[in-house]
């Protein structure tokens, strides 16, 4: 973390699973009120700050850069307490890294972001996800939740490492008090707790930094892998993020290719001195597009490792 920098914590107001893990935040620790910034409510806590935003949180581009414009301070990091969307009602608690990458280069996505390349993935992914796992199956109070990574998607553009943290599905349950509690006590010892830090560049050195391809929205090779002890996560790319053209003459078009670049580019950034690998769902392609895509991480010196190949490189096997 730069020196005098900040973690900025970004909470929609019109949010109840938001403010939820922020009222509960401010509960545990003694922040103190800051002048509004940008007229919105802000606090301090050690090197944490948090703001209220008016009204939602994918549309709030460059915030890192308002946050230093207005105060002077910048911001090393952002996370964003939310509600998670699902048509099934399923309640969950589920954590996600941002960015639309597979959109046509500088398109504006419908819930914000823009194409090409997405902001750089927090590297307390796996870490809060390694905590998540273990807290929400001890905890009675979320029986009945689903704990589940996302891939990558939507908004806003910012260019500092940000995760979103949620409480799912619906109404039912954005309001649950017991799933806000495991959340803010996971942002809290994950920002606070040295044990549950992110990423350091000399401790870290060589470690495994680990970008999914393929699969659907709740990123199960994720899942797996990111549980395992050694393994640090990066952008995960849902099948629909990686868009294939095969013309008649066998090109092989669409922006599968600039979506991974992408993503492989700013998750690099977030993990200097890691090992960048992928790990790709084979069943989510047709044999074509994997030879396309074995070929584009062959060219950029990036190891496609099965399931198996990174647990013998951890030793588990």
């Amino acid at each position: 973390m730069e020196a005098g920098s900040v973690v900025l914590i970004a909470v929609n107001q019109q949010d109840v699973a938001s403010t939820n893990q922020a009222d509960i935040l401010r509960e545990l620790d003694r922040w103190e009120s800051l002048p509004p910034v940008e007229d919105h409510p802000a606090y301090a806590f050690k090197h944490l700050r948090m703001i209220y935003l008016p009204d939602g949180l994918l549309f709030e581009d460059h915030l890192e850069r308002r946050w230093h414009d207005a105060t002077g301070e910048p911001v090393s990091e952002i996370i964003f307490p939310s509600r998670h969307v699902a048509a099934s009602g399923q309640a969950s608690l589920t954590l996600h890294p941002i960015g639309v990458p597979h959109l046509p280069l500088g398109e504006h996505g419908q819930y914000g972001g823009y194409g090409g390349s997405p902001p750089p993935p927090s590297t307390r992914l796996a870490p809060w996800w390694k905590l998540l796992l273990k807290r929400a199956a001890m905890d009675r109070r979320v029986d009945g939740f689903d704990v589940s990574l996302e891939v990558t998607h939507h908004g806003p553009s910012v260019s500092v490492p940000c995760l979103f943290i949620e409480v799912g599905s619906t109404e039912a349950t954005w309001g649950h008090r017991g799933a806000a509690d495991v959340l803010a006590h996971i942002i809290r010892d994950g920002l606070l707790n040295e044990t549950e830090s992110g990423w350091d560049s000399t401790l870290h050195e060589g470690q495994i930094v680990l970008v999914t391809l393929g699969g659907g929205h709740y990123a199960p090779r994720a899942n797996q892998l990111a549980s395992l002890d050694g393994v640090w996560l990066g952008h995960m790319l849902a099948t629909y993020a990686l868009p294939f053209i095969k013309g008649e003459d066998g090109v092989v078009g669409g922006t599968w290719k600039q979506s991974i670049l992408g993503a492989l580019a700013s998750t690099k950034k977030a993990f200097p001195g890691g090992e960048l690998v992928c790990s790709m769902d084979k069943k989510a392609f047709r044999g074509w597009q994997r030879q396309a895509i074995r070929d584009l991480l062959a060219s950029e010196n990036v190891p496609l490792l099965t399931t198996r190949q990174i647990k013998e490189r951890l030793g588990l096997s």
